[in-house]
């Protein structure tokens, strides 16, 4: 996916389907959706919103959690 997208132009069609199947390798072989935002030029929730289309389950969010502290004994 060399060139990106016109930002706020309509994907349909096998475009749409060609794009959302590229995502979904590049998604599953490590890249962020923000990155891949980025890579095509769309926003985050259309890179989101393609990958759910396309049945791919999505990955928690990484970081710090602030659960409880293990009690130590």
């Amino acid at each position: 996916m060399a060139e990106t997208l016109k930002k706020g132009s309509r994907v349909t069609g096998a475009a749409r389907e060609k794009l959302a199947a590229d995502l979904k390798k590049k998604y599953d072989g490590g890249a962020s959706i923000r990155a891949l935002a980025e890579e095509t030029g769309r926003s985050y929730g259309f890179v989101h919103r393609m990958l759910s289309e396309s049945g791919v389950v999505l990955r928690g969010r990484g970081g710090a959690t602030r659960g409880k502290k293990a009690a130590t004994a």
